[in-house]
């Protein structure tokens, strides 16, 4: 293990410190974190948002067995996550998306079966929340990692923005089309292992709206749904697989337009609109953008 992450409460930071300062860590200056702190190839950052630490290193399992959790946490966890919860590593489906929140690009949902040996290897190979990988390069790392795990099964599918709207101009609701989105993933998920019995969904919505999706399709298999779904080995394995899809259709619609792409709906991506809808006419948003957001209208006008 060289990388490991988990929410403190404000006594448990300033306990940690402590411990930190005693055994002559390095404190370094971090954004975002209450503080930071290395020592030979251990970094420990405990973060201001949770709070939660993050441990990275070679040393970072000795840590947790020897100081985080005896000494901060008070619990041992490490080597006991299948008994403390063992629905993780039951058989179940997890499902997640990206590019919801883009102007840009496509929507694409991504399902994972695992069961508890894949579950074991993912959690071996690092899977995580797809939020946390910073680079493009290792979400397809992990991504080839996931897909190369015996035993596996994945789904993904990616409505590029030509089909978004049109989808989105039917449902007329961004929660509908989502619940249609992720019941259509399972539904292939259930075909290829019909004798998984649980699918788990990062929550979008009220729980009756992917329930009904469900029940139109005829699945009745149990769902459940929750926020930070992510922290489940087959919804962080699915969130992957969705950013690397949308990550390489961004590359691909970088390179035929002739600039970068920006992220989010943020001003920069009003200002990449406007460019596009210069160079390209404004009927060419309709391939590469979402067009019921708001970002719409400011970056044609009156023209669209």
């Amino acid at each position: 293990m060289t990388s490991h992450t988990t929410t403190l409460t404000a006594a448990q930071v300033s306990k940690l410190r402590d411990i930190l300062e005693e055994q002559s860590f390095e404190f370094v200056e971090k954004a975002y974190t209450i503080f930071a702190g290395k020592k030979g190839k251990l970094n420990i950052s405990v973060y201001e948002k949770g709070p939660k630490v993050l441990i990275q290193g070679k040393d970072t399992e000795d840590f947790i067995r020897f100081t985080l959790e005896p000494m901060v946490l008070g619990e041992a966890k490490l080597g006991y996550e299948e008994i403390i919860d063992p629905e993780h590593f039951a058989p179940h489906f997890g499902i997640d998306e990206s590019g919801k929140g883009d102007f840009f690009g496509p929507l694409v949902i991504a399902g994972v079966y695992t069961n508890g040996e894949i579950t074991r290897q993912l959690i071996k190979a690092g899977i995580t929340d797809s939020k946390k990988i910073t680079t493009p390069a290792k979400i397809r790392q992990l991504a080839a990692v996931i897909k190369a795990t015996p035993g596996i099964e994945f789904d993904v599918i990616a409505l590029r923005p030509e089909k978004y709207n049109e989808l989105y101009a039917s449902f007329k609701n961004l929660n509908r089309m989502l619940a249609w989105g992720h019941a259509t993933v399972i539904e292939e998920l259930v075909r290829k292992r019909p004798d998984c019995p649980r699918a788990l969904s990062d929550q979008f919505a009220k729980a009756e709206v992917l329930q009904h999706a469900l029940k139109q399709k005829n699945i009745t298999l149990t769902l459940d749904q929750r926020t930070k779904g992510e922290s489940d080995t087959a919804v962080a394995a699915a969130s992957i697989l969705a950013r690397e899809r949308f990550i390489d259709w961004m590359d691909a619609a970088t390179k035929k337009i002739g600039f970068k792409i920006p992220l989010g709906a943020s001003a920069a991506v009003v200002a990449a609109g406007k460019i596009l809808v210069e160079t390209h006419g404004v009927d060419s948003l309709s391939k590469f953008a979402k067009l019921h957001f708001k970002t719409t209208q400011q970056v044609t006008g009156e023209l669209f």
